[in-house]
């Protein structure tokens, strides 16, 4: 049983993470730009103005895949309670790998975000 709580804590951090580190993005991302911490990516850091959209873009996602990725976690890992130990951990990090995928896919709907609302230099389209 402490294994599966073990794993059942992992399972949910991410998406605990997620929702808090998008309502940073959105209330309070890094004011400056820089090589350490916040979205970084090519076009987030071409200037101030796509460094801000970034961040409210990818926390608005986060926030929302993070809940949206919490009840399933736990509902998935309560259906392994009294389970083996290896079977725990089997599906525990399937989980585990799915919600990385998840994330990382985050990405996408950012960058194609950036790209219809900035040119390639960082300028803001004009509609």
């Amino acid at each position: 049983m402490g294994f599966w709580i073990f794993m059942t804590a992992m399972n949910l951090l991410l998406p605990f993470i997620m929702i808090v580190i998008g309502h940073i993005f959105i209330k309070n991302p890094p004011k400056e730009i820089n090589h350490l911490v916040g979205y970084r990516t090519t076009m987030s850091m071409k200037n101030k103005d796509t460094w801000e959209f970034a961040h409210h873009h990818c926390g608005k996602n986060w926030k929302i895949t993070g809940l949206c990725m919490l009840i399933p976690s736990a509902l998935v890992m309560l259906a392994f309670i009294g389970k083996d130990t290896q079977t725990v951990g089997k599906f525990g990090s399937v989980v585990i790998g799915v919600q990385t995928v998840i994330l990382l896919a985050s990405i996408i709907p950012t960058e194609t975000a950036l790209r219809k609302n900035f040119d390639k230099d960082g300028n803001r389209i004009k509609i």
